[in-house]
């Protein structure tokens, strides 16, 4: 079940959950910019208008997120969740080949449960 590999006790910095989510959001977004910033904006804008949650929200509800980029883009969204996985692996100092998987929504939990201590975690 443990899909995190390799990671030693010094690459864990510990965050903050608004630090975790704000590095979430921040690879969401870079994610997202390699189509473009325009759609950039218009996938966001789109998962607002459809989800009624603010971008802001993406991080607490990233099921509904990956929903809404499989709707816009089909089987390619797993591309996307891929290259988004990569950036949050990125952002916290780690390569990402110490994933098992690029699944956005398995992943991004995974790491929070390493990065973010227990007492602050939101799942």
């Amino acid at each position: 079940m443990f899909q995190i590999n390799h990671i030693s006790k010094f690459e864990v910095k510990h965050l903050s959950k608004d630090n975790f989510d704000r590095a979430l959001l921040n690879a969401i977004d870079e994610g997202l910019s390699s189509l473009g910033n325009s759609s950039r904006e218009a996938v966001l804008h789109g998962f607002e208008a459809s989800s009624q949650m603010k971008k802001e929200d993406i991080p607490l509800n990233l099921t509904e997120f990956r929903t809404a980029l499989e709707r816009i883009f089909g089987s390619g969204s797993r591309y996307l969740e891929e290259i988004i996985t990569i950036r949050l692996c990125q952002k916290l100092g780690l390569g990402s080949e110490k994933l098992e998987s690029n699944d956005l929504v398995f992943s991004a939990k995974e790491l929070r449960r390493h990065f973010v201590s227990e007492g602050e975690r939101r799942e």
